[in-house]
């Protein structure tokens, strides 16, 4: 078996979130630590994450240069939180989206770390700022918000503290390369990131087409999906106006009065509430039922889609 990469690695918090970082951690060769305040909460997540693993390995799917059984013995549970970070040169908080729960982790944290290690949150949307406010680690600390679900979504996004240090960011970065992530960089932080902003802009619009009757919710999501999606999966929006002319400049020569007469026709941001809510709901249950047996099978199906999409893209040759 291949040694160890140096120093180990912290998840805190065993659910989805924490327990797909510990498998893209240990597909990387670093020794995982995954922390959480009930044993038993460790031992069901550890018990996933073997079943998870197995079934990627068995699938080809598997990822890193490590085997399934090599990758689950660098993984490791514990419930004192003062064992879990001894050694550590990487945090990562992964515990719900609470404000108030995720202060009271990193002030904890804070107090018994050195001066080494990265203290990272999984937020998706909660300001640094607000999470490492008063810590004497701030230089420390910093956002890195994967994609759900992460392990087959490789995009981090790295959010800094105004306090945080260029080497916290350099650090993570690399870290987040060496286990196969793509990580992007925002240069400050802003409200909502640059993936859920994106993401609301594209739910508000669709939300106004379905909502003033323009076009079905299961029309709506064969826009995305069979249109703007497979291309966003290769490339983004500007590289798309880029391509879709002679250059960027050409494009907005072209197209620049076209989209601000539209932009201008876009409507107030939706409520999300009342009768729409329904309508969307009933069509989506159509397809996708709401209990949770016929939404864990839909989440499988993405998954393994999600999968074979990224096999697709890794051998795409690079330009």
């Amino acid at each position: 078996m291949a040694s160890p990469a140096a120093g180990a690695v912290v998840i805190v918090g065993s659910g989805l979130i924490g327990r797909s970082w510990a498998m893209l951690f240990a597909s990387g060769g670093f020794k995982v630590k995954l922390y959480d305040i009930e044993q038993q909460q460790i031992t069901n997540a550890l018990e996933n994450i073997r079943k998870e693993m197995k079934l990627l390995e068995q699938s080809g799917s598997l990822k890193g240069s490590l085997s399934s059984e090599e990758q689950l013995s660098l993984i490791s549970g514990c419930s004192d939180i003062r064992a879990a970070v001894e050694g550590a040169m990487h945090i990562q908080e992964c515990v719900p989206e609470d404000l108030e729960l995720k202060k009271k982790i990193f002030t904890q944290l804070d107090q018994i770390v050195d001066e080494k290690v990265v203290l990272s949150s999984s937020s998706s949307c909660l300001l640094p700022s607000k999470l490492f406010s008063g810590l004497r680690h701030v230089k420390q600390c910093i956002v890195a918000h994967p994609v759900n679900p992460p392990y087959y979504l490789p995009l981090v996004e790295l959010v800094p503290h105004p306090e945080t240090s260029p080497e916290t960011m350099d650090r993570t970065h690399a870290l987040m390369r060496k286990i196969g992530q793509s990580p992007v960089r925002l240069m400050k932080e802003v409200d909502g990131f640059a993936l859920n902003r994106l993401q609301y802009a594209v739910i508000a619009e669709a939300w106004r087409l379905v909502e003033e009757g323009i076009v079905s919710p299961t029309d709506l999501d064969l826009v995305m999906s069979g249109g703007l999606g497979m291309r966003y999966a290769f490339i983004g929006p500007l590289e798309t106006m880029h391509l879709n002319a002679e250059g960027m400049v050409s494009y907005c020569d072209r197209y620049s009065e076209g989209m601000k007469r539209v932009l201008n026709t876009f409507g107030p941001i939706p409520e999300f509430s009342g009768a729409t809510v329904k309508k969307v709901h009933q069509a989506l249950c159509i397809k996708v039922p709401d209990d949770p047996e016929h939404l864990a099978a839909r989440r499988k199906w993405r998954d393994e889609c999600l999968m074979r999409l990224a096999k697709l893209k890794s051998q795409m040759p690079p330009l």
